[in-house]
């Protein structure tokens, strides 16, 4: 029954093409909602009798406060509204079902977002966004279901979806689900409304296999296991101990050792073939061979990760790329820094912590309930020297006629070049810009000057300086000359008194 089928899944259930989940992390209404879409879903609406049937079960063992999906985005509270104005996370409002609790609150300043409780019978109570409760449900959706297998008497099957939880009785799987059959252990995985038996690609999950999956020579997945055990024939994907003598031990497998049939052979690893003695493996083109000890030894460079991103292994190399949003790192071609290429793009924010954001060079933050980078026009800066060209995250610069561009953001003057000089920009690059412009001015290497109101005080402050120190230095030089004139009248005087008298010698 779909009761009993929800209760053996503990903390998730699916139905039809919808799957639910609830989480014990404890968080505010808005982390709730990131994590639900990080794993691409949202939070539960609760809009049928149904849907509040789940949610009752999932939560009927649980104490404590869960987050829904349902919130007052903007306005008042509507007492008349069947949602009293609230919308779902959907940004809809529709819903067969209602469950609100007597006598709220329909004042402006009631809570905003929802939470329902074992406590509170299921019902929805309002409360602060910010509020950091015990948990919150997801809801996702998704098509082309997979039904549960057919069980034997005897057998039983356990499945996990790709949400993480695990249960028995279902009704309905998302693609990606895993089987296990028991007690004969044979795996199976959910594609497209049907079951796929193991080993299935190896790309996914392994291939089902309890230990390593290859492709054999046929290209078909097959598992293998370690030294000293069997893939076991029943199921094809675990691993036993054979108490007879290994049949892998013969062949001596420079890798690895599968059951073909009613006999064994040798298989290689990823990136290698199998040579023609039928046991050795050869690189494949996309792997790189050094020299070492006794031989060589063959390596796919992109395995010790030397790209910040995204690494494509090549003949002998590698190829490095950048997630979107990011480009290249000009100064290290491995790396990637922030790249926006337009005027505005939403900024790049730590999903712990919607307040720490970066923004790429040449762009400033602004916003507060969604924070976007918008392109700073560095030619308000004055940056150079003649001309200046805005660009999306940097700038250009050019020259005027006569004038050849240094440095990147300094004209000089042309010896004899009456017909233009060459321009850059502020990262380095020349491209080219239209030279068709006024007449430049008097002093074209000299960048418009600017003063601060503190560059005027300092100019006005050494200015009265220098004026009291020029007159100090004068009145200094003319109390000298009086003290020199005074000196020489007294002693004029007190030669006359002595009957003295200056007497010149003729010549």
């Amino acid at each position: 029954s779909r009761v009993k089928a929800l209760r053996n899944l503990g903390i998730g259930y699916c139905i039809g093409t919808q799957c639910f989940t609830v989480f014990h992390h404890a968080s505010d209404f808005t982390a709730a909602q990131d994590r639900c879409r990080d794993q691409g879903g949202h939070l539960m609406t609760v809009r049928s009798s149904v849907s509040h049937d789940i949610l009752s079960i999932l939560l009927g063992n649980l104490t404590g406060r869960y987050w829904v999906g349902l919130h007052l985005a903007t306005g008042c509270p509507d007492s008349a509204a069947e949602l009293r104005g609230f919308t779902w996370v959907t940004e809809d409002s529709e819903s067969d079902f209602f469950n609100w609790p007597p006598g709220l609150d329909s004042s402006c300043s009631s809570p905003r977002c929802v939470s329902v409780s074992q406590e509170d019978e299921f019902q929805w109570i309002p409360e602060p966004c910010r509020e950091h409760l015990a948990g919150f449900l997801c809801e996702y959706s998704f098509s082309d279901p997979c039904k549960g297998l057919a069980v034997a008497p005897g057998e039983s099957v356990t499945y996990r979806t790709p949400m993480g939880f695990v249960g028995e009785d279902v009704l309905s799987l998302p693609p990606g689900s895993t089987a296990v059959r028991m007690p004969a252990e044979t795996k199976y995985v959910c594609f497209t409304e049907q079951w796929l038996q193991a080993p299935w690609s190896c790309e996914i999950h392994e291939g089902g296999c309890e230990y390593r999956c290859a492709a054999n020579p046929k290209n078909e997945p097959v598992c293998f296991c370690p030294t000293g055990q069997t893939v076991n024939p029943k199921n094809n994907v675990t691993c036993e101990v054979t108490d007879a003598d290994d049949p892998c031990a013969a062949l001596r497998c420079a890798h690895a050792c599968y059951r073909d049939g009613d006999s064994h052979a040798c298989l290689c690893g990823h990136g290698f073939k199998l040579a023609q003695d039928g046991r050795s493996c050869c690189p494949g083109e996309n792997f790189m061979c050094v020299n070492s000890v006794g031989g060589f030894q063959c390596v796919d460079e992109c395995v010790s990760a030397p790209c910040e991103h995204i690494c494509a292994n090549t003949p002998g190399s590698y190829d490095c790329s950048c997630y979107d949003g990011y480009k290249e790192d000009p100064k290290s071609p491995n790396k990637c820094v922030l790249h926006c290429g337009k005027e505005e793009c939403v900024a790049e924010c730590d999903p712990n912590n919607r307040y720490e954001c970066y923004c790429p060079d040449g762009y400033v933050a602004s916003g507060e309930t969604q924070v976007v980078c918008i392109d700073m026009d560095e030619c308000s800066f004055e940056q150079c020297d003649q001309r200046c060209k805005n660009t999306f995250g940097s700038y250009v610069c050019s020259c005027f006629p006569g004038y050849t561009l240094v440095g990147e953001v300094t004209c000089v003057h042309t010896e004899g070049d009456t017909d233009g000089g060459s321009e850059g920009s502020g990262e380095g690059t020349t491209p080219s810009v239209p030279t068709t412009s006024a007449a430049p001015p008097p002093d074209p290497t000299r960048r418009p000057s600017a003063v601060s109101a503190g560059g005027l005080a300092g100019i006005i402050v050494c200015t009265v300086f220098s004026i009291l120190l020029v007159l100090f230095l004068a009145h200094r030089i003319l109390n000298g000359r009086g003290k020199m004139e005074s000196r020489g009248a007294l002693k004029a005087a007190e030669e006359e008194a002595h009957g003295l008298q200056r007497v010149t010698r003729d010549a």
